[in-house]
């Protein structure tokens, strides 16, 4: 069976446009939560969250959610 032209130009192409640039590539490394500032979350555009601890003894966590420190712990 023959294919038309636009079929085949259309195949070729695709790959071709979807494909990232050369320089796009980045090496991803585990990423493991950091501690951030009160400050840094909220201007990253996160906000603070703050945990209480089930274990009875009062304690709490603090955790930037969202924005560019998303699930990180707050100092």
């Amino acid at each position: 069976m023959r294919k038309s032209t636009w079929a085949v130009v259309a195949a070729l192409t695709v790959p071709v446009l979807c494909a990232a640039p050369a320089g796009a590539f980045v090496p991803r490394t585990a990423h493991l939560p950091a501690d951030v500032t009160a400050t840094e979350c909220v201007q990253g555009g996160g906000v603070i969250i703050i945990s209480v601890d089930q274990s009875g003894t009062g304690s709490f966590t603090k955790r930037c959610q969202g924005g560019v420190h998303d699930g990180e712990s707050v100092t």
